[in-house]
């Protein structure tokens, strides 16, 4: 499929998807039968990339952890375990943010407290 097929298929704009290329998460191939164009086709494996991104992102993945994953998960270069490093490294990057947020609502709850009294 071509790239705006790519696009409709998964949500996600042409433009995002030419910056996730120039990153290396996903790659789009010539068709070797067309000396034509440049056109880049995509595959399957393409779209669930995608939807791995996504995904990734709405966790909070960064995308340079995002690459990380697709190195183990696609290029099954990592052990089990080292995948689940990476994941709870995140668990835990998740849980310190978390900590933070909750002492941030308690410094602005006092803050509150002090201009009602």
């Amino acid at each position: 499929m071509l790239i705006n097929e790519l696009a409709k298929r998964t949500g996600v704009t042409v433009h995002t998807i030419r910056f996730y290329e120039r990153y290396g998460l996903i790659r789009g191939q010539r068709n070797p039968d067309v000396t034509s164009n440049n056109y880049l086709h995509y595959d399957d494996e393409c779209v669930a990339r995608l939807e791995l991104i996504l995904d990734a992102k709405s966790a909070g993945f960064t995308l340079q952890e995002i690459g990380e994953i697709i190195d183990a998960w696609y290029k099954d270069t990592y052990t089990k375990r080292e995948k689940r490093q990476i994941l709870e490294r995140k668990i835990q990057a998740l849980d310190d943010k978390i900590k933070e947020l909750r002492q941030m609502k308690k410094i602005i709850k006092d803050c509150l407290e002090e201009i009602a009294s």
